[in-house]
């Protein structure tokens, strides 16, 4: 069975070739993690059979960017494999046209802050920034909490108060160095996507991104 995604959307740069959804969609059970995100929206389960596995379709996505190492890829949701990194590590050596951006992973990146860390320190310069939302000033606020504090056991929600979105967890931040956050907020996306600023500092984009709404 192919890829579920197929080819969906086109930009001047190039195609999107999805498929987006975490592991967690490919198995409705008493032990996930996200049953009431996944009760909510069933258009978001995508149980096998009769789906293709969850392992089948990131394996040949793998295969995907290995067979065509002059076409950049970028991973959305850290190659749709967050909750391991050490597979996403893997395929970023092997493969130096493979990139990979954090939209809408900060919940798994957070609940596991040293190897995230670890992750984002050895993979700087492969990493974008992204959310997976519309720019709202809370939701960036949340993310620069994530990326630049080391604030501990606070909600991944841009509403700390409600009911959290993904899961039933907090996440911890990474305090990740100055040098890091500029490759992950701007300067990689310029170097890969081109056109970006390139100048100034990490604490000046975050500074006047954070302003109040």
């Amino acid at each position: 069975m192919p890829l579920r995604g197929q080819i969906r959307g086109r930009t001047p740069r190039g195609n999107m070739i999805p498929d987006e959804h975490p592991r967690q969609s490919f198995a409705l059970d008493e032990h996930n993690e996200r049953w009431e995100e996944l009760s909510a929206h069933p258009e978001a389960q995508f149980p096998s059979p009769p789906f293709p596995a969850f392992e089948m379709l990131i394996e040949a996505f793998a295969r995907l960017v290995a067979r065509h190492p002059h076409t950049t890829f970028i991973g959305a949701h850290v190659g749709c494999y967050a909750e391991n990194l050490a597979w996403v590590g893997r395929l970023l050596d092997r493969c130096p046209n493979f990139f990979v951006d954090i939209s809408a992973r900060i919940p798994e990146l957070g609940r596991q802050p040293y190897s995230a860390r670890r992750f984002f320190l050895q993979y700087a310069d492969r990493i974008l920034f992204g959310t997976d939302h519309p720019a709202n000033a809370a939701t960036y606020r949340a993310h620069y909490r994530f990326l630049e504090s080391e604030d501990e056991y606070f909600a991944y929600d841009a509403d700390p108060d409600a009911i959290p979105g993904q899961g039933r967890w907090r996440i911890y931040g990474l305090f990740l160095p100055e040098e890091v956050l500029r490759k992950v907020y701007f300067e990689n996306a310029g170097r890969v996507l081109g056109g970006f600023y390139a100048g100034g500092r990490a604490s000046d984009f975050s500074e006047s991104s954070t302003l109040s709404a």
